[in-house]
């Protein structure tokens, strides 16, 4: 992948950072510098939302902070480890900071907790999936991650590339920002001890994706996440701590009391477990995945497909996303994108008459990544939508590499995609089954032989079908061919703030401590 992706240095120890960039503009401090400091002891159980305890991310894809770069550490000892995160956590954006230039966010794989020498007691209570890794033979697998997409053929993120321990997420206001924030950031990198293995660096944000397509646009509305009280989807689906859509809390690390002598992290549920804290509250997986786009390939099938079948180019374009390229659902508009008006996301497909798939097929991306009320049982009804809320994921992805039409042009490897992030509760239950069972299944909601046409497994031979409902006679795309290609990706676990403090601190007070000099 050309270096407009993504950038790899197993060699370099930090610490001998670049010196900022001459010109940068100086850095405001704001709610983030001041905001960010130690937490005061927790003095009993708080109800609500603390969303200075939550990373802004969790908020917010920062789009008020167009530029962005995310850099990937290894941890070889655990000391310099939590040296650095302690460094960086003045720097650590909550969802309570939100008028900065700058942001900064944490994340850590589960290898990466255990080298900050998390006790194993803890580690135990994350979820199979985080622990295992998104690499791992049975996850790869069941994800549809193989053959060419399979982790040994990954940029970053595979079993033959440097691990990655913690990944930090960068953004600014502008780019002369960013990069000032980021040589302030290496700045702080030790000596020796930690190292940057890669960095991801990302386009601006722009209201269009590599396609030509609007993007973003349905988010889950999450009950109390932004301080209202409004009916949607659990909060628990999306931060451990809080009740999932099942009436449930998911499980998640505790320790025991004696472990948190400063009371940084909130006391657990005495139903979950007596004399305990907290160390999942308000945290988050996150999921990471480098994903090449091959513009050419869709545009070049799609103008192929209008010629054969007499639609428009944008109309087939626009049926195997399942949006016109202005964000309008076919569902709301079939015929035509609606341009200036607002766009109407409140729709559903059976309710709203478009159960057959003659708007919006089927088989189409968003269709299938979203089906609202399509599912049993009783599809039309709210049972149905309670069913697909099981399910969301809230995506915060941020593309690279040059846009489409510029001199640049799309190298044979394809050298700009999208670095995809989405947060849930329960891996397992959200993005994987969303992955496994929605997008790379052939025979999602009755089809044959139809993965996503965007972001499904496609098998080698690529006989992959799209169909397009119509009346009186149905389209078959035929020979439908891979135009997205994994290049890396992870795992990790995005803690709250104060969860972040409690690693950051020296744990020798802690029983069953493994440092990370002593991991392999």
């Amino acid at each position: 992948m050309a270096r407009s992706a993504l950038t790899t240095d197993r060699r370099r120890m930090r610490g001998t950072g670049p010196a900022p960039t001459p010109g940068a503009a100086p850095h405001r401090a704001g709610p983030a510098a001041a905001g960010t400091g130690a937490p005061p002891p927790v003095t009993g159980r708080r109800r609500g939302l603390d969303r200075a305890d939550v990373q802004g991310l969790v908020g917010s894809g920062y789009g008020r902070l167009p530029e962005a770069v995310f850099l990937g550490l290894q941890v070889d000892d655990g000391a310099a480890g939590r040296t650095l995160l302690a460094d960086l956590l003045p720097l650590v954006t909550s969802m309570a900071d939100d008028r900065t230039d700058r942001a900064l966010n944490v994340a850590l794989s589960h290898p990466g907790l255990a080298r900050l020498g998390m006790p194993q007691t803890a580690l135990a209570g994350f979820s199979l999936e985080f622990a295992g890794g998104m690499a791992a033979p049975t996850r790869s697998a069941f994800l549809g991650d193989v053959g060419e997409q399979a982790p040994a053929t990954w940029a970053w993120g595979g079993p033959d590339n440097a691990r990655v321990d913690l990944l930090l997420f960068l953004y600014a206001r502008s780019a002369e920002e960013l990069t000032a924030h980021r040589d302030s950031v290496r700045q702080r990198f030790p000596a020796a001890g930690v190292r940057e293995v890669v960095a991801l660096p990302t386009t601006p944000v722009s209201p269009r994706d590599h396609l030509g397509f609007a993007d973003g646009i349905s988010q889950p509305e999450v009950t109390g996440l932004h301080g209202r009280s409004e009916r949607g989807v659990a909060l628990g689906e999306f931060l451990l701590g809080y009740p999932n859509a099942y009436g449930r809390r998911t499980r998640r690390p505790l320790l025991p009391a004696a472990d948190d002598p400063g009371r940084v992290l909130p006391p657990a549920p005495r139903a979950d477990a007596p004399d305990s804290v907290d160390l999942g509250r308000n945290g988050s997986y996150l999921v990471v995945r480098t994903l090449a786009v091959d513009v050419e390939a869709f545009w070049g099938h799609v103008h192929r497909w209008a010629a054969r079948t007499g639609l428009p180019a944008e109309q087939v374009a626009a049926k195997m996303i399942g949006r016109w390229p202005d964000g309008t659902s076919l569902t709301v508009s079939p015929d035509q994108p609606l341009g200036d008006e607002p766009v109407d996301n409140a729709f559903r497909y059976h309710r709203d008459g478009d159960a057959a798939g003659l708007g919006c097929p089927i088989a189409a991306h968003v269709r299938r990544a979203n089906p609202r009320d399509s599912l049993d049982p009783r599809p039309g009804s709210d049972a149905s939508v309670q069913v697909n809320d099981g399910h969301r994921l809230i995506r915060r992805g941020r593309e690279y590499g040059p846009a489409p039409g510029t001199s640049d042009g799309t190298g044979p490897e394809g050298d700009r995609g999208l670095h995809f992030l989405c947060l849930n509760a329960n891996l397992s239950r959200q993005f994987e089954f969303v992955q496994h069972t929605w997008l790379n299944n052939p025979a999602f909601a009755g089809l044959q032989g139809s993965p996503d046409p965007i972001a499904g497994h496609h098998p080698p031979d690529g006989d992959g079908v799209f169909p397009v409902p119509a009346d009186p006679v149905r389209h078959r795309l035929l020979d439908l061919p891979r135009f997205v290609r994994l290049r890396g990706g992870g795992y990790f676990f995005l803690p709250g703030v104060r969860a972040l403090h409690h690693l950051a601190a020296d744990p020798a007070h802690q029983s069953s401590v493994r440092d990370g000099k002593d991991l392999p």
